[in-house]
């Protein structure tokens, strides 16, 4: 199948082995309940296979609802998913499930959600500086109404928070961003480290009501370093929650999904080769 015919929010794509991996929110189910994550498999990006499940919600498992953007990461040969979740009981947060395999099955591996328990949490991504992980995630708009967006380090066996999160940025804070809204949303973030030593961050909110991309960058080139961001946004209409990776022949992709409307939304190639922000 083509990736136009592949209806899900958030795609997240990992090479490895030969393999492309694609994970992402599954349209049908995105706002209500839900059962689970599914994986495409590709050799050259076009041609795709699936869907697969990779992972399954085991009966005594704390939520029920809004399975959301889940990422896979490889750290210390195991293969760690991220992924935001949430009950009618308790808030939303992201928890750690984890494989032997990038097709999974995925399972539990997090005592429930690693986000701060009383929190509207959603969207954490792993990052590693110097040997220390850290998760990456977004304190929700509908709680603090100008999103935030936190760095919260992680012990080393990625089962559990290891500190205190740390406000990065707020959504409020770009040029960019409307200085009359009510609500201020931090959505989506993802880490990449440019050839040049350059720690960006993409990362998504709103504005006018419009899904879009941004990029910010840190001063120092460090998570905690102070953050700027770009004054032009990668996407201004309509789409986002993207991440970059690199084909098996060194190209550079960004991926995202457009357009942000269900059930319309699909995931969308780019190549980043030349662009400004990178």
């Amino acid at each position: 199948m083509k990736l136009s015919e592949i209806h899900i929010r958030d795609p997240f794509i990992l090479p490895d082995c030969g393999t492309y991996y694609l994970y992402g929110t599954r349209g049908p189910t995105c706002w209500g309940e839900a059962d689970g994550f599914d994986v495409y498999t590709s050799s050259d990006l076009t041609e795709w296979d699936g869907p697969f499940s990779a992972f399954i919600r085991p009966d005594e498992f704390w939520a029920d609802r809004n399975f959301w953007a889940p990422e896979v990461h490889i750290y210390r040969g195991r293969y760690f998913m991220l992924a935001s979740f949430k009950s009618g009981g308790r808030r939303r947060g992201t928890q750690i499930l984890a494989a032997d395999s990038p097709m999974g099955p995925f399972l539990p591996y997090s005592d429930g959600p690693v986000t701060p328990r009383d929190w509207e949490c959603l969207d954490g991504t792993l990052y590693v500086e110097n040997g220390t992980p850290y998760m990456v995630f977004c304190h929700e708009w509908l709680q603090v109404k100008d999103g935030e967006m936190c760095a919260m380090p992680l012990r080393e066996d990625l089962r559990a928070a290891a500190g205190e999160p740390v406000v990065l940025f707020r959504a409020s804070e770009p040029d960019w961003a409307d200085k009359d809204a009510e609500n201020y949303v931090t959505d989506g973030p993802f880490l990449y480290r440019a050839s040049a030593g350059e720690l960006l961050m993409l990362w998504s909110s709103s504005r006018g009501g419009v899904y879009c991309q941004a990029v910010s960058r840190s001063s120092d080139g460090t998570l905690l370093g102070q953050w700027r961001h770009d004054p032009t946004l990668l996407i201004s209409q309509d789409g986002g929650h993207g991440m970059v990776f690199q084909t098996f022949d060194g190209q550079l992709l960004f991926t995202c999904h457009q357009p942000n409307q269900s059930p319309l939304e699909r995931p969308r190639l780019i190549r980043l080769d030349g662009m400004p922000p990178f």
